[in-house]
């Protein structure tokens, strides 16, 4: 007998794997979390029966949630990533000579026991003397922390469940009040293509432009998320990540990534007109 797992996005479509086993349950407070074993994209994480990551392309959402903005502020020192318990976006941002600090508010400890023991290749960041870990809620973090950071990356799920406070005005007004005079915050933002996901990056844009000076969406390909087309928002207070682009900098770490490269930060910027759509 075979087994499928299949991902619905809408009533007309979805996402399908063969599985050869499920590895691993287990179910929090929060949510349920799952590890398959696939013959296309290896490991993958569930959440709640959605698509977290795989094996496979996994480097393509954590190296672009991550390396466009650090590569878009000259000196980046102190990073906080909300969510992110994977790893995968901590691993990258340990990567940079220039950050000294990297905090991580995770909500959900199941995650990172998880990671560390089916996706050691992501949970590497774990131990980055750089690295502090905190299981906590990342909303109450952000409200009640004292620190300052010159980035924020919000690696969260989807906009329902424990995250959806993780999309909200008050939500974007704390972070700027922690980020530094020329900070940067970086989210998620959802495919463009399904309006099931789509009706929230208008929304994301309109709480970013109120907030910040610079505000820029971009995108993404990645295979295993819904219409494989994925999108971040930018906002940031003093430098636009394609005219202030430390690409001599990017040259010199030499970090050998699997996606982001120099030609990829600057062509992510530009939209197609249906997602320009979306941003006005």
């Amino acid at each position: 007998m075979e087994l499928w797992y299949t991902e619905k996005h809408s009533d007309y479509s979805g996402f399908t794997l063969k599985v050869k086993e499920t590895l691993y349950t287990a179910e929090s407070e929060f949510q349920k979390l799952t590890v398959l074993d696939t013959y296309k994209y290896g490991k993958v994480l569930l959440l709640d029966g959605l698509v977290m990551l795989t094996e496979s392309d996994e480097f393509v959402y954590h190296e672009m949630i991550s390396h466009p903005a650090l590569y878009s502020h000259p000196n980046p020192e102190k990073v906080l990533i909300i969510g992110g318990g994977d790893g995968g976006t901590l691993r990258e941002v340990v990567r940079h000579s220039t950050v000294k600090k990297a905090v991580l508010a995770e909500i959900d400890e199941i995650v990172v026991e998880a990671s560390r023991k089916f996706f050691p290749q992501l949970a590497v960041g774990f131990d980055s003397p750089k690295a502090e870990i905190q299981i906590t809620d990342g909303i109450k973090y952000v409200k009640e922390t004292s620190e300052r950071f010159d980035l924020i990356i919000v690696d969260s799920t989807d906009p329902i469940g424990p995250a959806e406070g993780l999309f909200n005005f008050e939500f974007y007004e704390n972070c700027s009040k922690i980020l530094t005079d020329d900070g940067l915050i970086v989210t998620q933002s959802e495919t463009p293509f399904l309006k099931e996901f789509s009706r929230f990056i208008p929304t994301i844009q309109d709480h970013f432009r109120r907030i910040f000076p610079i505000n820029k969406l971009y995108l993404a390909n990645i295979p295993t998320y819904p219409t494989g087309l994925w999108c971040f928002s930018l906002g940031s207070k003093k430098y636009n990540p394609v005219e202030n682009f430390q690409r001599q900098r990017y040259l010199d770490d030499n970090l050998k990534l699997s996606y982001y490269n120099d030609e990829i930060h600057r062509a992510a910027f530009s939209l197609p007109n249906f997602v320009k759509e979306l941003t006005l």
